[in-house]
């Protein structure tokens, strides 16, 4: 029987040119995943560089790399810089940061990522974290849940699907992906619907994941990891990420805010590697429609 695929990793040629691997580097790749780009990167090490491979899911550590050369951490990449520490490394080459899901998530059921399959409404990448979705929809206010829907799936009908949402729970709690997409589905227009749908669950997932505070946390302490000359390379798949990351590369602080010297230069640790965006081609689409999406953004630490 045909094993099911774990992920196609987006953007595989663009990333390796943009990390600029150096065989005796040493690299982070903190969503290894289904370990795609990171079995790249290793191609591309000789015998004294070292590849780190970091994943908040232990599903992940099934696909990792028997080769003395590669380390797994089961982490999420919010803490980089204390396991860095923790293994004596002084600075990294590179990381790397593929921000999608893996189609192991979407496919899944018992995981809750997609309303393709009906299954309890999880969405932890990290099955140990104390928040799933079904509670997040228990709990949260109906204010809470609109500016969710609102800021993290940019969906014009929030306050009303988060009314809707009060009111079913009112009178029985909703724990399924399917019994989450009734409730939501009345304020969707049909032609609209999986597009909606796929918008509802990715901003639950957001969320439950806290995923744009480690975000955050990662871009910040990749400021500190890297070497000077160091690459960092970050695909994002939704608006907000990918602002954050275009922001954070022109300015190096999490607000945005642009710092100049006396002389009016601008004074960033970061410079972007491409000035425009890399996206993926048609070729690429036509083989992985889940990369439609993808933005590659790369900077290097001066």
């Amino acid at each position: 029987m045909e094993q099911p695929v774990y992920h196609i990793p987006a953007l595989l040629d663009q990333c390796m040119e943009g990390l600029d691997i150096k065989p005796n580097g040493t690299y982070v790749d903190v969503t290894f995943g289904g370990g795609g780009h990171s079995r790249a990167i290793m191609e591309r090490l000789g015998e004294n560089g070292h590849l780190y491979g970091l994943d908040q899911d232990i599903d992940a550590w099934q696909n990792r790399i028997k080769d003395s050369r590669f380390t797994f951490v089961h982490s999420n990449f919010a803490y980089l810089k204390n396991f860095m520490r923790f293994y004596g490394v002084d600075g990294v080459d590179g990381i790397l940061a593929d921000l999608g899901v893996s189609f192991h998530h979407f496919d899944e059921s018992d995981r809750g990522f997609s309303f393709r399959y009906d299954g309890r409404l999880d969405m932890r990448m990290n099955r140990k974290a104390s928040l799933d979705a079904s509670e997040l929809i228990a709990s949260y206010s109906e204010e809470q849940l609109a500016d969710v829907l609102y800021l993290y799936g940019e969906l014009k009908q929030a306050r009303r699907m988060a009314a809707a949402i009060v009111k079913a729970r009112a009178n029985s709690s909703i724990e399924t992906t399917g019994q989450l997409a009734a409730v939501v589905k009345p304020f969707i227009k049909p032609n609209q619907e999986k597009k909606e749908l796929a918008m509802v669950f990715q901003a639950l997932r957001i969320e439950v994941n806290h995923e744009i505070d480690v975000l955050k946390q990662l871009l910040q302490s990749s400021l500190e990891v890297l070497k000077p000359g160091g690459r960092l390379a970050v695909i994002t798949y939704h608006s907000l990420e990918d602002r954050l990351v275009k922001n954070f590369i022109r300015s190096g602080n999490i607000e945005g805010k642009i710092e100049k010297d006396f002389f009016g230069r601008v004074n960033a640790p970061l410079q972007a590697v491409n000035n425009k965006v890399i996206v993926p081609d048609e070729a690429e689409v036509e083989r992985n429609p889940r990369s439609r999406s993808a933005k590659l953004r790369v900077a290097t630490l001066r």
